[in-house]
């Protein structure tokens, strides 16, 4: 039994959300470079220190899932801090506001990369990441600064993987919430993770979920029901995309 602030509930079972992340666009997700020898590149993207391919944080993804949930939930034109987010937020990423603390139903895990192979057939510039060449350019006297980003290229694909914690409040509260992680996965297919999205970087979309019960406890969670929100968030964005 844990205490999550005023509420009290029992784990009831774990549920694994799966999918894979495809990059439609070239995406940059920094690490911290703090020396760069004349001629490397300025800014490169975080790796797995073991195999040294590139990985998206799940940090990275449950923070952009939570913006993304803020703002479909949010009037104002500014989005609140993490503190001040909508209880039905709180539930699933967690709050540590003192006297209420609310513990997180969901659990990321950081993506890796899952088709190396195909990358190191393409002699990309640095393995399984390309230099991409920018100019700044300064609008008061127009001289443009060079720089060089290593991305992951269009066409990576990430394992992403996610899971839910099912407690004693009931299957109604599973069905919104699934709901609500299905709106925030539409929405960010309809934005970006990474940096310079603005500029196109980082589109991804999410392909063939799938979702599984780690059995800890006999319960009556219709799977099925469950997977069809996450489906209708696949469903929605390949439409746009192919009706491009």
């Amino acid at each position: 039994m844990s205490n999550t602030g005023n509420i009290f509930y029992t784990i009831k079972d774990k549920l694994i959300i799966r999918s894979n992340i495809k990059l439609l666009t070239g995406m940059h997700i920094g690490a911290s470079n703090d020396f760069s020898p004349i001629g490397a590149v300025d800014s490169i993207v975080v790796k797995d220190p073991l195999t040294n391919r590139p990985i998206i944080p799940g940090s990275s993804i449950k923070g952009k899932l939570r913006t993304m949930m803020a703002k479909l939930m949010s009037n104002d034109m500014f989005l609140p801090s993490h503190d001040d987010d909508k209880e039905e937020i709180k539930r699933l990423f967690g709050s540590s506001v003192k006297d209420n603390i609310v513990e997180a139903r969901l659990q990321f895990y950081d993506l890796f990369l899952k088709n190396a192979e195909e990358l190191e057939k393409k002699n990309l510039d640095l393995g399984y990441t390309e230099i991409k060449f920018e100019n700044r350019i300064d609008r008061i006297i127009a001289k443009a600064t060079p720089r060089q980003l290593e991305r992951v290229p269009a066409g990576a694909i990430f394992g992403f993987k996610l899971i839910y914690n099912a407690d004693n409040s009931g299957n109604e509260n599973i069905i919104k919430d699934f709901k609500l992680i299905s709106n925030a996965i539409k929405a960010l297919q309809l934005d970006y993770i990474g940096g310079s999205g603005t500029r196109g970087y980082g589109k991804i979309s999410f392909e063939n979920f799938t979702l599984e019960k780690a059995n800890l406890k006999s319960n009556d969670i219709d799977l099925a029901s469950l997977l069809k929100y996450l489906e209708e968030s696949e469903d929605f964005v390949n439409k746009l995309i192919k009706n491009k």
